[in-house]
């Protein structure tokens, strides 16, 4: 199969990876790909969404898949769908689960879909009446985009009125500010849980749990996700269903009545409160570290289950997932998540030991290539991945490959998967 994947981060990285790796051989393209990417298939670079298509039908692309929720929410799905083209993913409407949080929360409230008491508003005197009569912490969300940081957890009424101003006059996150949601904090643990979905059907995989912040102990600023680990133990078959029975029939229900039926990754920010899980958000893509652990678990062929969940075939795949668990740690540039940082050469020691060469890989992403070498360009520049017949012996697999990698100003967390471990 000719296949195209859009994006050019890690988990397009780890999607092209697992891929590469089925016994039915395929040919990878990737727009726009990053400097490890082409190691797999070919990079090209076409930005318009109308010449793109145009480009895939010339070259018999039998299945594009997206990565990234920007190309979502512009709409490349419909534009390559009136192509007559494969493609998986939502709908520009559909997508607005995670490019609008204001539409997100007002169809889990219209649908009675458990979530976090909220207001949503473009005003400034109601944002702030509102906060008055919350106890801290409080949560402020902007509305749109902003690359997985426009969350303020506010630890006092007067941070959250200044967050809520500072998005709502575009300071902070430009016009993705211009709504705002705040809503009520969640006292609970956090799970990342991926439905794969064709319109009608889903397919559930193993729940992760990602690490936003940007240092030890879950300190310092949010960031795009600093490390993952699934499957978490934290979930149970009792949560799974009552996140199947109260979350993702009725969405996917709901999104039909809405005329935007939900076809793609079904992204679901769970808080458990309690033993009862309670939606945080919705996005409409692969969570990105979880995304690089999920692929490599799967035993049923990727390109398999992304293929039957763009032509609405889901009930006719039977998921396997191998019984292992996988530990992923991102290794960031040295000014992450602050500014940009000088780019570095990355070098990786020449592996000997068995058990490293057989049991983790590297999911590039911030990287570009000069001649031969790799360059580390900032932002998250990689992830160490490991497995396992246990989260603790994946866990240090990882890290015993991130001690192999090198560049200068390298930033790593120490604690991934912690919370399974204590």
């Amino acid at each position: 199969m000719n296949i195209l994947i859009l994006g050019s981060g890690g988990r397009e990285y780890s999607i092209g990876l697992s891929i590469s790796k089925e016994k039915e051989k395929h040919n990878i393209f990737f727009m726009p790909g990053n400097g490890a990417t082409d190691n797999l298939g070919t990079n090209i670079n076409i930005k318009d969404y109308n010449k793109l298509a145009q480009w895939a039908i010339t070259n018999s692309i039998e299945l594009t898949i997206v990565g990234p929720e920007a190309p979502l929410v512009d709409g490349v799905v419909d534009i390559f769908k009136e192509n007559g083209l494969t493609i998986f993913g939502p709908s520009a409407a559909a997508a607005q689960l995670e490019g609008s949080k204001v539409y997100m929360k007002n169809i889990l409230k219209k649908y009675n879909i458990p979530t976090a008491a909220f207001c949503e508003t473009s005003n400034e005197k109601e944002a702030h009446e509102f906060i008055d009569t919350m106890t801290i912490p409080i949560v402020v969300k902007a509305d749109g985009l902003c690359g997985g940081k426009g969350v303020i957890i506010a630890q006092s009424i007067e941070e959250a009125k200044e967050a809520a101003s500072d998005m709502l006059k575009g300071t902070s996150f430009g016009d993705a500010g211009t709504s705002i949601v705040v809503e009520e904090f969640l006292d609970g643990y956090e799970l990342s849980i991926f439905a794969i979905c064709d319109g009608e059907n889903y397919k559930v995989l193993p729940a992760a749990q990602d690490h936003k912040r940007i240092g030890d102990g879950d300190t310092g600023p949010n960031t795009g996700g600093m490390g993952a680990y699934a499957p978490t133990p934290l979930v149970n078959d009792e949560i799974y269903k009552k996140v199947e029975d109260r979350v993702i029939k009725p969405t996917l229900e709901g999104m039909k009545k809405e005329g935007a039926p939900f076809e793609g990754v079904l992204f679901i920010g769970v808080m458990v409160v309690k033993g009862e899980p309670i939606i945080l958000e919705y996005n409409v893509r692969f969570g990105d570290p979880e995304c690089e652990i999920l692929m490599p678990l799967l035993e049923t062929p990727v390109s398999e289950l992304f293929y039957k969940g763009a032509t609405k075939q889901l009930d006719k795949l039977d998921i396997k997932i191998k019984n292992e668990f996988g530990v992923a740690v991102v290794m960031a540039s040295a000014n992450y998540p602050y500014s940009s940082s000088a780019p570095a050469e990355i070098i990786v020691d020449n592996i000997v030991d068995e058990d490293i060469l057989n049991n983790t890989h590297i999911s590039y992403a911030g990287v570009e290539k000069e001649g031969d070498k790799l360059f580390a360009t900032g932002g998250r520049v990689l992830l160490c991945v490991g497995f396992g017949t246990s989260i603790k012996q994946a866990r240090d697999r990882a890290y015993a490959l991130c001690g192999q990698v090198h560049f200068v100003g390298k930033k790593i967390r120490t604690d991934i998967a912690y919370q399974a471990l204590n």
